[in-house]
């Protein structure tokens, strides 16, 4: 070839080149016109029929019924199957919502051996505590519970946990999750007492602070990384080893800036409380809500009521750590059994009163997958089966947030819904073994034979 051929072909070759792309982009955007303008199949219709149906909008149960489910919706509830949809027969057993656990730790789990617990924590890669995180986030969906509050987690573990599942790289419950605690230097939320010119002490990105402005900035970090709620601790705490359960452990003024900065983002505030005095604080700040309580007396329950602070009890981790007391440091086996030995009388108290009450169970002091348990420990001290069941539905929707789409059944909800085997209110244990779990329309658990 000439380079006069050369320079008359160069021209033409650029040239077709160009009308080639583009007749293929028009080709594309031509396809993608058709693509779209071809109508969507709906979803398939899913039947869930079961011998009873606790809806949760009250404390009754209803014998007979189904729930329609398409896509990740509740249609119906009540009525008759349309035409064409599948099936699912549970036979003899309770429909519920999912449950809804109002106090977690997903991201860690307590050991028998509290200082192989505290090495193996505080050793662990962020990376590698997020495994361990998934693995606790499916055990706890797989035992029925579709909704869950993540009260305190380091390294913003729990915010990674909660975007992977929400991206649905990882299966768990739905997850609203408040980053690190904010607490006092020496707290229950601070780090063990290693020495400063090692381990570096926390600051306020990692919730610990003192003073109202160094709190403030506590709270605005948690939200900056993600927190949907904000988690407190007013008083000590049973498992640090340092602190007396029921001292307060922060100033009116730094409860006061907590809460008023996190109310400005329209965020919850859940204080940490064992004790009497530092709950009447938290209560006078404005918190949403008092976690544990063990040692509240009857006035300032009564104050709760007329606030609307909700009560969550945690009677699991209660029993948990009152029963594995043994294996504890001596100086938290004593803690644990003066709380366990309060916590009782409280809670009737509270039922007495009609305080109002969410499940919360402090999953993480025990191991994770055991949560419905916390049915059964407040039935046994006087809470009936229902109230137990509206406390860990319902209710707990209330304090979340989260009622507009969780927390019944009915039309128009997300399609949360678990199945146990037999009448739950004449057996609340059945809790404990659901046979059937859907999460946002995906069935995640269906025993064989149902």
């Amino acid at each position: 070839m000439t380079r006069q051929t050369r320079s008359r072909l160069a021209p033409l070759t650029a040239a077709s080149a160009a009308r080639a792309v583009a007749s293929a982009f028009l080709f594309a955007g031509w396809v993608s016109a058709v693509v779209a303008a071809e109508p969507t199949a709906p979803p398939e219709a899913i039947v869930l029929k079961a011998a009873h149906v606790f809806e949760s909008t009250g404390p009754a149960l209803k014998d007979g019924g189904i729930v329609v489910v398409r896509g990740d919706r509740i249609v119906s509830v009540g009525g008759t199957a349309p035409p064409g949809a599948r099936v699912i027969d549970l036979g003899d057993a309770t429909l519920l919502p999912g449950f809804i656990d109002a106090h977690t730790h997903l991201t860690l789990e307590f050991e028998k051996d509290y200082y192989h617990f505290v090495y193996n924590r505080l050793m662990r890669f962020p990376a590698e505590q997020a495994l361990y995180g998934a693995l606790y986030a499916r055990r706890t969906l797989e035992a029925g519970f579709t909704t869950v509050r993540n009260v305190g987690a380091q390294d913003f573990v729990d915010i990674g946990l909660r975007n992977a599942i929400n991206a649905g790289v990882t299966v768990g419950p739905r997850m609203l999750t408040a980053a690190h605690g904010i607490g006092s230097p020496g707290g229950h939320f601070d780090n063990y007492a290693y020495p400063p010119d090692r381990v570096k002490p926390w600051g306020p990105i990692e919730g610990i602070c003192s003073g109202p402005e160094a709190c403030r900035e506590a709270v605005r970090y948690q939200m900056k990384w993600g927190a949907d709620v904000i988690k407190i601790a007013p008083s000590g705490g049973v498992l640090s080893e340092s602190d007396p359960v029921d001292v307060p452990q922060l100033t009116p003024e730094e409860l006061a800036a907590i809460v008023s900065e996190a109310h400005k983002w329209n965020r919850k505030v859940a204080a940490h409380c064992h004790g009497d005095t530092a709950a009447r604080l938290a209560i006078a700040a404005g918190v949403d809500s008092i976690e544990h309580g063990s040692f509240l007396t009857e006035d300032t329950l009564k104050i709760m009521k007329a606030r609307g602070v909700y009560l969550i009890p945690t009677r699991m981790a209660v029993y948990w750590v009152n029963k594995m007391a043994d294996t504890f440091p001596p100086q938290i086996a004593a803690k644990a059994r003066a709380a366990a030995a309060a916590h009782g009388n409280m809670f009737k108290a509270a039922l007495r009163l009609g305080v109002p009450i969410a499940l919360g169970t402090d999953a993480g002091v025990y191991p994770h997958g055991m949560n419905a348990m916390e049915f059964g420990l407040m039935t046994e001290l006087g809470m009936s089966p229902a109230a137990a069941l509206l406390a860990g539905t319902r209710d707990a929707a209330k304090l979340l947030g989260v009622d507009g789409s969780v927390g019944t059944l009915q039309a128009g909800k997300l399609a949360d819904i678990v199945a146990v085997p037999g009448n739950v209110l004449s057996d609340i244990h059945a809790t404990e073994h659901p046979i059937f779990v859907m999460h946002l329309g995906s069935v995640v658990v269906q025993k064989a034979g149902h």
